[in-house]
């Protein structure tokens, strides 16, 4: 078996997200998994 050579992968990270950057993008992923899911938490469907 041959010997393969070790990659070394260096992650280019982004600066972390403040945290209310993280809390409105949480909050509108859950409004469009909401609209989604049936017309969303309120069970309104958007005819």
């Amino acid at each position: 078996m041959a010997a393969e050579t070790a990659v070394r992968r260096v992650r280019h990270t982004a600066p972390r997200p403040s945290d209310t950057e993280r809390r409105n993008a949480a909050a509108a992923l859950q409004r469009a998994l909401d609209r989604r899911d049936n017309g969303g938490a309120a069970g309104q469907h958007a005819n």
